[in-house]
């Protein structure tokens, strides 16, 4: 039947593992709205923001307790110019996991933690078009400590309300 949960806050049954989602890098809303066109490049994977900040998505997976999928944020991360140009290149090749990890920066603020901008990273690419694996210096973070120690379900709905709800 697979994952399905009871919200707080509003009181419905969801279905599905939850996961979320940045449509492009924190850096990406610092660029005034009307310069963006001509300063940005976004891409669905990809944002290049004044020909020197290289920045690519992919997904800190958080493992739930009992459960095969896990919870996921879908983030983005700043490469150096020589990794993104790495990760560019493989980016069609149906094997790439053999490349990297790449150091990077998390360039996206999630909100239920405290400050999430600028942690340090490892990207790990994967094969067959799937999004890099972003994992998580291990640190004291709250973040990271899930990250490495996963989270119960309860939990699991606790992000999707404070997420949807707050």
């Amino acid at each position: 039947m697979g994952f399905q949960f009871h919200c707080q806050s509003c009181g419905e049954i969801h279905h599905g593992m939850p996961s979320f989602d940045a449509a492009a890098p924190i850096s990406y809303y610092a660029i005034p709205k009307n310069e963006r066109e001509t300063r940005c490049d976004l891409g669905s994977d990809d944002c290049i923001i004044d020909k020197a900040s290289f920045f690519v998505r992919g997904c800190i997976e958080i493992p739930v307790h009992g459960e095969i999928e896990p919870f996921s944020w879908g983030v983005w991360v700043s490469l150096s110019e020589a990794s993104y140009q790495t990760w560019r290149g493989a980016f069609d090749l149906a094997e790439r996991g053999h490349l990297g990890p790449f150091f990077g920066w998390l360039n996206a603020h999630l909100s239920p933690y405290p400050n999430t901008i600028n942690l340090k990273t490892r990207v790990h690419l994967r094969n067959d078009g799937i999004r890099p694996y972003i994992e998580l210096e291990p640190t004291d973070h709250p973040l990271a400590q899930e990250q490495r120690s996963g989270i119960s379900p309860e939990r699991a709905a606790e992000l999707y309300a404070l997420m949807m709800h707050d």
